[in-house]
Formats: C-alpha cells, sequence, structure tokens
C-alpha cells in the first residue's frame, strides 16, 4: 500500500542505521554523558545559533511536552495553548496528570492569535479573585501547527512581545520543526526560533530518526534538577548513546534541513496531484501536511488503497483526511497515488 499515514512511518536515515552499526561494540557511559550526546549537542547549538543552549535528549514529542511544561511551571500554573495545539487535543492529559491545566485558546488554522492571548493575560490580571484561578504560566504553540500551517516572523515576535510583558515563558513544540523551517513559504530562519522562544524542541521522531527529541533551553534556563525530574518522569534513557547518535548524524552535514526539505518537495506534489484533480483542501498548508476533503464513499474506498489519516468530519457527508509525507517519500509514491486516483475502480 502506498502509504501518507503519517510521518513517522519509516525507521530511520540509512546514515543512523549506518552510524549506530559502527560505533556499536564502542563502551561509553550512560545517561547521556557520551562523545556522541556532547556532540550532538554542540552542533545544534550551532545550527540554531544558541552557543548559551543547554540541550537535552528525550524519546517522544508527548513525553517531552510534558517534562519541559511541568519543570518549568509552578503547582499554581497552567499553560496556554490554541485549542487545537498537541498538548490540548492528542495527549491524553498527559499534561493534566502532572497537575497544570492546559488553558485552551481559540486557534486560527491551528495558530494561537497574539492579541487574543494578550488580552486573556489582561482579563486574567484584571479579575480581582485571580488569585483563587489558575496561572498562565507558560504559552505553548507548535512550529508548523497541528494543520501544518506556520506563524510568520511577526506573528512569533508578537507572541514573544506577549510573553515577555507578562513574564512568561514561550515555548515552541518542534516535532516536526524541519518540515516548517524548509518551507517555501517560511520567513523564519533555525536562529529566529532560539532568539525568540525560551524553550523548543528539534524533532527527530519525524524528521529521519528511530525516535527522538532534542530540547533546548536557550539562555541558560534549564530547570534545576533537570535530571532527577527525567529519571523521575521515567524519561532517562540509560543508553543515551541512542539519541545522541542519531542527533549528531542528523547535524552533520545540514542532513536534518535537506531531508526536511525532501518532505515539503513530495508534499507539494502531493498538493498539485489533489489539486489538479479537483479536490477541496481543508486549508492551505505549505508544509508536509495537506489536509484534504474526500466524499465518505471515495475516502472508504482510497483508504483500502493508499495509507492517510482521518482528521475531522467537516458534514455528515464528507470527512477531512490527511496526507503526510516525511524525508522518506519518493517520486514514486506520488506517481502511484496519480495512478490510483485516476484508477476507474476508485
Amino acid at each position: 500500500m502506498t502509504d501518507f499515514i503519517c510521518d513517522y512511518n519509516t525507521g530511520c536515515h540509512p546514515a543512523i542505521l549506518r552510524e549506530l552499526e559502527r560505533t556499536n561494540m564502542e563502551p561509553v557511559r550512560g545517561y547521556g554523558n557520551d562523545r556522541f550526546c556532547a556532540s550532538a549537542a554542540e552542533k545544534i547549538k550551532k545550527a540554531f545559533s544558541c552557543p548559551d543552549g543547554q540541550v537535552e535528549f528525550l524519546v517522544g514529542g508527548t513525553q517531552t511536552n510534558q517534562l519541559v511544561i511541568s519543570s518549568m511551571l509552578t503547582q499554581t500554573d497552567g499553560v496556554v495553548s490554541a485549542a487545537t495545539g498537541h498538548v490540548n487535543a492528542h495527549e491524553s492529559g498527559a499534561i493534566e496528570i502532572t497537575g497544570h491545566k492546559v488553558i485552551s485558546l481559540p486557534q486560527h488554522n491551528g495558530k494561537l492569535c497574539a492579541k487574543e492571548v494578550r488580552e486573556y493575560f489582561e482579563l486574567f490580571y484584571g479579575d480581582e479573585n485571580h488569585e483563587h484561578m489558575v496561572y498562565p504560566g507558560m504559552v505553548y504553540i507548535s512550529f508548523p501547527t497541528e494543520y501544518g500551517t506556520l506563524y510568520s516572523l511577526k506573528e512569533l515576535e508578537d507572541q514573544k512581545a506577549v510573553c515577555t510583558d507578562f513574564n512568561v515563558p514561550l515555548f515552541i513544540d518542534g516535532a516536526r520543526l524541519g518540515y516548517g523551517l524548509m518551507s517555501d513559504r517560511c520567513d523564519v530562519k533555525p536562529e529566529d526560533i532560539s532568539r525568540i522562544a525560551d524553550v523548543f524542541y528539534v524533532g527527530g521522531t519525524k524528521v529521519g530518526a528511530l525516535c527522538g527529541e532534542a530540547v533546548v533551553f536557550t539562555h541558560g534556563n534549564r530547570p534545576a534538577r533537570f535530571t532527577g525530574l527525567k529519571k523521575q518522569r521515567g524519561a532517562l534513557l540509560a543508553k543515551g548513546r541512542l539519541l545522541g547518535i542519531q542527533f549528531d548524524v542528523l547535524f552533520t552535514d545540514n542532513l536534518y534541513f535537506e531531508i526536511a526539505k525532501n518532505a515539503i518537495d513530495r508534499a507539494m506534489d502531493v498538493k498539485k496531484t489533489l489539486s489538479d484533480r479537483g479536490y477541496e483542501f481543508l486549508l492551505d498548508s505549505p508544509t508536509n501536511q495537506q489536509f484534504v476533503i474526500l466524499e465518505d464513499g471515495f475516502y472508504k474506498k482510497l483508504s483500502q488503497k493508499v495509507g492517510i489519516e482521518f482528521w475531522e468530519k467537516t458534514d455528515e457527508n464528507h470527512t477531512a483526511v490527511r496526507f503526510a509525507t516525511s524525508w522518506a517519500t519518493t517520486e514514486k509514491d506520488v506517481r502511484e497515488l496519480e495512478r490510483i486516483l485516476d484508477c476507474q475502480e476508485i
């Protein structure tokens, strides 16, 4: 089956496998105290022009979101997110289980509006009873968003201005960060991410790694005793080399950004394929996730031949589905999609 169901449906980039095999018998210290993690951290800091950054390697996105948010908030704090934000919609209460509320605000094609965030803060502090309420202690955004959309540089700077004015950190979820930065419509550079965010992470799971996310605290602001916090949450990998080696390879010779660009190129091919055949899109996404509205009967037939993912119902007879490309998607995959769409049986 031709598969566009997600961007982590394959293993990892072959260069990672080769390096894992080459270094397999080399004994190193555990828990990330090895030369591979050290090298990867330096390469990431260089790539994002963040010399004062502190890099931590974790296994998955939900784990990363939970640990970063819970370690940076006080017990009476919550985190502000778009209604469609991953921490609010698709993490099974992973944030709430730590005792922190996700404060959901309206989304606009997946994005938070800085003006509305500011109005929320002003309304909160204008309430004379706010000491009895959950404090908005952090702003969380995804880049790209869950809908594949992008914040412009101005939009990010506007979000940062709100956070600065109210003295809260801005956290950028970068599970698909490479796919955002390599979009032709992106006016944000890697150094902008580290300049604007108080903490962000570089997604590996969805961008070429077997698993792993690299968290960057941008200005010496890593929470105290972070290693102990990782240990408590089951997030401290004994064989930390597994993560270090992968990110060391990804950030050698610009590999991370090059393979991310492939996903964007193939997504634009998929977009053109669907557009040329008259399919309607849920929204205009410039990244590796494309959302198409299909008649339910056709959706059922197509999903038997092409791996696609349910996204949401648009009315009683139509469904929005997601086509996701990745670093591993090929032109052959797109041509096969074209063949299937043009098949009389469909």
